[in-house]
This record gives C-alpha cells, sequence and structure tokens, in this order.
C-alpha cells in the first residue's frame, strides 16, 4: 500500500507529536561543516534535523536552528524538529542521564529536544531498560518531546514493550531501509504496536546509485536514482532521512514528495524484493544479547 506524501506533510506519533515526513540527517557530517550545512538545508525547506551523540555534531545543528530562527521571525521554534541519540557506551539509567542532560546542554539554545532515540541496542537488557527509564524522565521533565529507538529487531522492540515498568512507548524505530533492504517484518511489528518506522540511509550509502537497472528505470522515467530511491521510501509510509554535505543536491532530494510521480509500475515491481537482505550501514537488528 503507497503513501502520497507532500514535502509539507507531517505524520501524528503515538503520543501527539508531529514529525515532519522529509528529514535532513547529519550521519558522520564534519562538525565543521555541520552547522553551515544545516543552515542550508532549513533555508531549503526542510523543518526536521537528525543528529546524534555518536555523530560528534550535536551542538552544530542546534547553533544551526538556532541561528536559522532569528533570522526568520515568521518561524517558531515549533516549526523545527530536532533528534538526538543516546550512544550505546552511554547505555545504562544513571550514564543515560547524564548523557541526556550533556545533550540538552547543546540544545540549550532551542529550548527542548523533540525527539531522543536509543541509538541501537548494542548493549544488554538491563543498561537499555535503565536507558528508556532516563529517557521517560526527560520526557517527564518537559525537555524532550518523544522517544523512541534505532536500530532495533522485533525482539528488541518486544522486549521493551513487554516490560512492566514501561510508562512511555516507543515513538519511532529509525533502521536502515531500501529496496534491497525492505524489512517486511520489524515494519509489521511496528504497525501493530502504533510505532512510526523512519528510514536512514535510503539512498544505500550511494552504493546502489551505479545499479545498471536503477539507472536505466531512471533514465526511462527522466529522474535521478536517488530520486527513485527516495520516492519508494516515502511512498511506503517512512519518515525518510535524506542525508547530503554537497548543497546542489539539497532542492533535488527535498522536493522528491512533490515533484517526482507516483512510482510507476515498473519501478514497483523492480523494488518488489520482499526477502532481499542487503545491508549497507550496520545491522543491530539481528543483536542477541
Amino acid at each position: 500500500m503507497t503513501t502520497s506524501v507532500s514535502t509539507k506533510t507531517k505524520y501524528t506519533l503515538n503520543n501527539g507529536v508531529e514529525i515532519p515526513t522529509v528529514g535532513f540527517g547529519l550521519y558522520l557530517t564534519d562538525p565543521g561543516v555541520a552547522k553551515e550545512i544545516t543552515i542550508k538545508a532549513l533555508e531549503t525547506g526542510y523543518r526536521h534535523v537528525d543528529s546524534a551523540q555518536y555523530y560528534h555534531n550535536e551542538k552544530e545543528a542546534c547553533d544551526a536552528i538556532e541561528e536559522f530562527l532569528k533570522t526568520h521571525s515568521e518561524l517558531k521554534r515549533s516549526d523545527i524538529f530536532y533528534t538526538t541519540k543516546v550512544f550505546d557506551s552511554r547505555h545504562g539509567y544513571e550514564e543515560a542521564k547524564k548523557s541526556i542532560e550533556e545533550s540538552l546542554e547543546k540544545a540549550k539554545g532551542i529550548d527542548y529536544i523533540d525527539l531522543f532515540l536509543i541509538h541501537s541496542p548494542l548493549s544488554n537488557r538491563e543498561k537499555r531498560l535503565g536507558t528508556w527509564k532516563a529517557l521517560e524522565e526527560a520526557v517527564e521533565s518537559g525537555k524532550v518531546k518523544a522517544i523512541g529507538v534505532s536500530n532495533y529487531g522485533f525482539h528488541h522492540l518486544k522486549e521493551l514493550l513487554e516490560w512492566d515498568e514501561l510508562k512511555i512507548r516507543p515513538a519511532i524505530n529509525q533502521i536502515e531501509l531500501h529496496p534491497w533492504l525492505p524489512r517486511h517484518d520489524i515494519r509489521e511489528y511496528c504497525k501493530e504496536h502504533g510505532i512510526q518506522v523512519e528510514a536512514y540511509s535510503p539512498l544505500t550509502m550511494g552504493k546502489k546509485l551505479n545499479d545498471p537497472e536503477l539507472k536505466a528505470l531512471a533514465e526511462k522515467h527522466s529522474v535521478t536514482p536517488a530520486q527513485l530511491l527516495l520516492k519508494w521510501s516515502y511512498e511506503q509510509g517512512f519518515v525518510v532521512l535524506c542525508k547530503t554535505v554537497t548543497p546542489s543536491r539539497l532542492q533535488p532530494n527535498f522536493e522528491v514528495p512533490d515533484k517526482v510521480p507516483k512510482l510507476p509500475s515498473d519501478v514497483e515491481e523492480a523494488f518488489d524484493n520482499p526477502d532481499s537482505y542487503e545491508v549497507y550501514a550496520w545491522d543491530p537488528t539481528v543483536y542477541g544479547k
């Protein structure tokens, strides 16, 4: 089933918070360029910025949002959505609390964090659940609006949802998704439990952009391979993170929901690979501890 998505679209999460479907990702973007490229992304029209403790560019992302809002008086803080993540080495209740405070300090210029995720399940049950407790307390403080997870497999989600101390259900599961890694099992579980799926690496980290079949389809339909891949993600109903440090790519990526036509049947057929399992980033969803 496909979904028509505009660049103006927001999805409503299970706690009532709205998240823009078009996101700008800062995965491993050098801190020296992160602020500038984030401002350019915001000027292009992006209203959703995704950072992480591991990326070492949280402050630059927040500074960019703060500066952008100061020069655009027609916009309010609530018009921009900011995400960050607790990294694996900061798991556990006490350590996670410290790391959350550190991230909030970097975000003090923008007052609050819209979404805080557990970056991956790579620790153990006690530390994962302790981290979740710390995130719940951050929501209760009012400084974080929504919480979720990233790179969580079925068993990690089940562990959290069945925890007898759970107060706040995860709003998001951010995972690697593209036509060669459709992850229907995780997606169905998330849908069943009201968890919005967010796609990172929708462009396969560039590793499939020269795929002969993809290039031929893109040429046939007068779009780029990147635009076809992004359109596929939007039509699946994902929140989609576009990552680039090349300013000239900001606008073409941002405009995909509005300007790229619905995927033709030959593209849908080529992208319909339910059993495909090609990972191009990393795959903590299979982690077993």
